[in-house]
């Protein structure tokens, strides 16, 4: 698999062979979301509402916001709070500011309890309307509130100044006289104009009056993330975790998938590819101890990236196909020699494989001339991590039956060189797979769930059945 591309078929099998493991993750995984959430207790949101009279930039808006979150006003409405324990720092995580539609800012408090919520969101929103008016200028000290005021009076003096010096001077009747008045109007002209934009100038005339729109609503449920979603999120976390961790571990498997790597592995010939039909589970060994049990349990005990097993044409044509591996091993080798079939003892598919391939050898007909016979091949159990095949005697070769997708190039390697250390040269491959009989099966797990029991054979023999 780790060269194919990842199908709905490759998921849809990891959720029917492994959906024992993956419901236990997905409890697992809800447990330890409960358990964060009692951790990290319920929180409670709600937002007190702001209006921004006037005319405001989307800038000045946003300004605006920073300062409703900034720790001045954030200090100043937890020292109004007064809740033990609980200081500006603290509070400034707990608030937040957005501007909305309308030159309204909202102002959104968080607490561990519906009523601390909404305390905090009117207090902050309090305290952030007084802060900014005294920004703007609402709230002055008198010196600075009476400084426009005395201004204004002074140009209204120098204005009738003005009318009276013009009054006084000889009107239209010297060049002089003409200048100065035209002098006394264009200073008029300046001073009212320097005074209109004073006015538009300050910011108490037309930004000044903010108002909240009304205490902030008690909140009715909590914040996210709530219990549920918590529980949720860790049994859907565990749950893909699990699957893109079988993906992952598939995706990285060494393991031989196809007959002539298998052969190339060898380094023999590919006489065929047999199948034995696919047993229940129901057959396998109940012992094994706790961790046995547990892996049976969740299913872990057979493999979920093997194919399903295909309909069988029949046991007529499962023993054609176990004769013709006979005839060309012949073809291969035209004198008589016994032969030792050499299967890894824990791969139950091969060892069944093995099996009948020897009762077919001893079933056939002798051929007619004396130095065509053979004999019955025996079969003999190695096991993969210290392979060791019995020194040659009678026989002359060897025969290695497996089944595809459970050994890697390594593993075959150490098959091939223990053959090759008892003196027995390696003459054909055979690679065996499973078939789902066609007749009805009673009630019970589906076929394709249905794996092959490991076999724990030590050196399997075998002779003339």
């Amino acid at each position: 698999m780790s060269d194919d591309t990842i199908r709905l078929v490759t998921i849809g099998r990891i959720l029917r062979r492994r959906g024992r493991l993956l419901a236990v993750l997905a409890v697992v995984g809800a447990l330890v979301g409960y358990g964060a959430s009692v951790v990290f207790p319920p929180r409670y949101t709600t937002s007190a509402s702001v209006l921004l009279p006037g005319q405001w930039e989307e800038r000045e808006l946003l300004t605006q916001a920073e300062v409703a979150t900034s720790s001045v006003v954030v200090d100043r409405a937890a020292a109004a709070l007064g809740w033990p324990g609980v200081g500006g720092g603290e509070l400034r995580d707990r608030v937040s500011a957005e501007t909305a539609d309308g030159n309204i800012i909202e102002i959104s408090g968080t607490a561990d309890t519906p009523e601390r919520a909404q305390r905090l969101s009117d207090q902050v929103a309090e305290q952030f309307v007084t802060f900014a008016a005294r920004l703007a200028g609402d709230n002055p000290d008198p010196e600075a509130a009476d400084a426009p005021e005395e201004l204004r009076k002074t140009v209204v003096r120098t204005d009738r100044r003005i009318t009276d010096l013009a009054e006084a001077a000889d009107p239209g009747r010297t060049v002089e006289s003409v200048q100065a008045r035209t002098e006394l109007e264009k200073l008029r002209a300046a001073l009212l104009d320097a005074m209109k934009k004073l006015d538009e100038a300050d910011p108490a005339s037309n930004k000044a009056g903010m108002v909240v729109m009304g205490p902030a609503a008690r909140p009715t449920g909590e914040a996210a993330p709530t219990r549920v979603q918590l529980v949720v999120a860790g049994a859907l976390l565990f749950f893909l975790l699990a699957v893109v961790g079988h993906l992952t571990a598939a995706r990285m498997s060494r393991r031989l998938r196809t007959a002539p790597e298998i052969a190339a592995a060898l380094d023999s010939a590919l006489l065929g590819t047999v199948d034995v039909p696919d047993e229940q589970p129901a057959h396998r060994p109940k012992g094994g101890g706790p961790q046995a049990r547990i892996r049976r349990l969740l299913s872990l005990d057979t493999r979920w990236d093997v194919p399903p097993p295909q309909p069988s044409g029949g046991e007529a044509g499962r023993r054609i196909r176990y004769r013709r591996v006979w005839a060309r091993l012949r073809d291969r080798l035209p004198d008589a020699r016994r032969l030792l079939v050499v299967v890894p003892d824990s791969d139950e598919v091969a060892v069944r494989a093995a099996e009948q391939l020897v009762a077919e050898a001893g079933s056939e007909p002798s051929p007619g001339s004396s130095d065509r016979g053979y004999a019955v091949p025996r079969v003999v159990g190695v096991s993969v991590p210290g392979p060791l095949v019995p020194d040659r005697g009678t026989e002359s070769g060897a025969l290695v039956v497996l089944s595809a997708g459970s050994w890697t190039a390594g593993d075959l390697a150490g098959i091939a060189e223990a053959c090759a250390d008892a003196g027995h040269e390696v003459v054909g491959v055979v690679v065996a797979g499973t078939t789902r009989d066609r007749p009805t099966r009673s009630a019970g797990r589906p076929a394709d769930e249905a794996a092959p029991e490991l076999a724990v054979r030590g050196h399997v023999t075998g002779g003339a059945r």
